[in-house]
C-alpha cells in the first residue's frame, strides 16, 4: 500500500489528493484501459490504483514486485501518515507524502512545507520499534539538509518518546482528529503539566514557531512521565528559568543563613570548650591531688581488689601503653566517687590518664567533670555502647564533643563486674553482693558503700542487677543459690 506513485506523463501523483496533486482526476488512473502507466518511485516496479472496502484510495504494487520498503509498511502506518498529511494541510502547510531528500539520503513520511518556502518539517510516523541511536541519527540527517522533524506514534508507551522532538497521539472517543496525549506541556505552579490539543492545533503552533522543542529542567507533574524533550511555548521556558533562578536565590539565602547560624553555633561551642577546659583541668588537678594523698597511706583494700580481681584491668593498661604511649598503673585512689565506679589508671606521675569501666548511672557532678576530659576504656564493645547510649539519653551528662571512649575484649568468666541488661524492680529485693567470685549477703541502703563502687549486687528473687544504693551485711560468703529461691540469712555487718 502506498499513497504516492510516478505517472509516466504527469510525474508524481498522490492518491489522497482530489486532483492527484497534478490537476488530474482519480478516475483517470483507476480501472482504466489500458492501465495507467504508474510505477513505484522506491523500487521502480509497476503499480495500479485501488480503493479499499472502507473507501480509502491508494496505490498497490503489481504482481511480482520485489521487496520494497513501501510494500512492507503496515496499514496502520499508512493511515497515520495520511492523517499527518491531512492535519498539516488543515494547519496551512503544503504536505507531500513519502518525499525524498537530496540525493535520496532520507525519505520523509510527510514533508510539510511553508507555501512561501520559509521552512520545511518532516512528520514521521513511527510505529515499529527503533533505538534511540537510530532515531537520533535519522533526525540529524534531515537537519543537515535544513529540514526539522517531528516524530509521532499512537502506541501506548513508545520507549523512544522524548529522545527527539516527538509526540504521542491518541484518538478520543467521538472525536474526528487525533489528539496529543504526551509531549505538549506548559509550566505552571513550579512544574510541567500536559496540555490537551488536537493534531491540527499542535501542527499549527509548531509551524508558526509558537511552540518549540525544549529539555525540561524541572519534573513533570504526576501522572505524566518526564521526557527528555517536550514541546512548549517560549513563555513557559522563560517561566521555568525564572522559577529556577528564584529557587537558586532562595537556596543561596538559606545556605547563607545556615552558614551564619553554624558559625554562631561553633562560636558558642568554642566558648563552651574554653570553659570546659578550665573546669576539666581543675577536676584533673583535684583528682591528681587525691591520688597523691592516697599515696601517703598504705594501699587500700579496694585498690588491691581492683588490681587483682577486676576483669580486664591488665588489658586496659596494656592498651594504654601500646596504642597511646602511656605507662600507667591502677590508681591508689580507687573507690573515689569521682571515677563513677570505674578504676583510675594513672601515669608514672600519679596523674589520671584513663578510667576503666565507669558506671553510666553514677556519672554526675565531679565525676562528670573529670570523665569528660579523660579516656574511658570498657571491657567490651557492648559496655562501651551501653555507656554511650546512656550518655546520649542524659544530655545533661554528655560533653559537648562527646566522650573519648575505647574498649578491650576482656576474657569472659572469672571475677569482676558484668552488668546485666535488666534492673531489679522487686518491692522486697533479696540481694547478694558478687565479690571475688563469691556471694555475700547485702541489703538496700540509703548511701552507696565502698564495695558498691567496684562490685555489683543481684536480686535472687528476679535474677536482675540492683542499681540502687546497697551495702554488704555479712563478711562470710553465703552458699551460691542453685534451683529454688531461698531467703538469705542475716549476718553480722562488716566494717565497710
Amino acid at each position: 500500500m502506498a499513497f504516492r506513485a510516478v505517472h509516466a506523463q504527469w510525474g508524481i501523483v498522490f492518491s489522497h489528493l482530489p486532483d492527484l496533486g497534478c490537476g488530474r482526476l482519480w478516475g483517470e488512473v483507476w480501472k482504466v484501459k489500458p492501465p495507467a502507466p504508474l510505477t513505484c518511485d522506491e523500487c521502480g516496479h509497476g503499480m495500479y490504483a485501488k480503493i479499499s472496502q472502507a473507501g480509502l484510495r491508494f496505490f498497490a504494487h503489481a504482481p511480482g514486485a520485489p521487496t520494497c520498503a513501501l510494500g512492507l509498511e503496515s496499514v496502520a502506518h499508512h493511515l497515520l501518515k495520511l492523517e499527518l498529511a491531512n492535519s498539516a494541510r488543515d494547519a496551512g502547510a503544503h504536505a507531500e507524502l513519502e518525499a525524498r531528500g537530496p540525493g535520496a539520503a532520507w525519505r520523509a513520511d510527510v514533508l510539510a512545507t511553508d507555501p512561501a518556502g520559509a521552512w520545511a518539517t518532516a512528520l514521521e510516523a513511527q510505529l515499529a520499534p527503533i533505538t534511540d541511536a537510530d532515531i537520533t541519527a535519522r533526525t540529524e540527517k534531515m537537519r543537515a539538509d535544513g529540514v526539522t522533524s517531528i516524530w509521532f506514534s499512537d502506541r501506548p508507551r513508545p520507549p523512544w518518546l522524548g529522545t527527539v522532538p516527538s509526540i504521542r497521539l491518541e484518538r478520543p472517543e467521538g472525536v474526528k482528529h487525533l489528539a496529543v496525549a504526551e509531549g505538549l506541556v506548559k509550566f505552571e505552579s513550579r512544574s510541567w503539566k500536559a496540555v490537551p490539543a488536537s493534531l491540527p492545533e499542535f501542527l499549527t503552533w509548531a509551524f508558526a514557531r509558537r511552540i518549540v522543542p525544549h529539555s525540561p529542567r524541572t519534573p513533570m507533574r504526576y501522572p505524566w512521565r518526564s521526557l527528555a524533550t517536550v514541546w512548549t511555548a517560549p513563555q513557559y521556558i522563560t517561566a521555568e528559568t525564572t522559577h529556577l533562578e528564584e529557587e537558586e536565590r532562595r537556596r543561596r539565602i538559606y545556605k547563607d543563613r545556615m552558614a551564619a547560624l553554624q558559625r554562631e553555633k561553633e562560636k558558642k561551642r568554642e566558648q563552651i570548650r574554653a570553659r570546659n577546659a578550665v573546669t576539666r583541668a581543675k577536676a584533673l588537678a583535684e583528682a591528681t591531688a587525691a591520688e597523691q594523698d592516697a599515696r601517703t597511706r598504705p594501699p587500700g583494700r579496694l585498690w588491691q581488689v581492683a588490681r587483682v580481681f577486676r576483669r580486664g584491668v591488665n588489658q586496659a593498661l596494656a592498651k594504654l601503653a601500646e596504642e597511646h604511649g602511656i605507662t600507667a598503673t591502677v590508681g591508689l585512689s580507687t573507690g573515689d566517687p569521682r571515677y563513677a565506679g570505674g578504676v583510675p589508671l594513672v601515669d608514672e606521675h600519679g596523674v589520671p590518664a584513663a578510667v576503666f569501666d565507669p558506671d553510666p548511672g553514677r556519672v554526675r557532678g565531679e565525676a562528670f567533670l573529670l570523665l569528660a576530659g579523660l579516656l574511658l576504656i570498657f571491657p567490651s564493645k557492648a559496655d562501651q555502647r551501653r555507656f554511650e547510649n546512656a550518655a546520649n539519653t542524659k544530655k545533661k551528662h554528655r560533653p559537648i564533643d562527646g566522650y573519648r571512649t575505647d574498649y578491650i575484649e576482656a576474657p569472659t568468666g572469672g571475677p569482676g563486674r558484668a552488668w546485666g541488661d535488666r534492673s531489679c524492680t522487686c518491692a522486697t529485693p533479696q540481694l547478694v553482693a558478687k565479690i571475688q567470685n563469691a556471694e555475700y549477703a547485702a541489703e538496700p541502703s540509703e548511701q552507696t558503700c565502698p564495695a558498691a563502687s567496684l562490685f555489683r549486687a543481684e536480686c535472687r528473687a528476679c535474677g536482675s542487677r540492683y542499681d540502687k544504693p546497697w551495702r554488704r551485711t555479712g563478711s562470710t560468703p553465703v552458699p551460691q543459690q542453685r534451683g529454688a529461691k531461698s531467703v538469705l540469712p542475716k549476718l553480722p555487718p562488716s566494717n565497710e
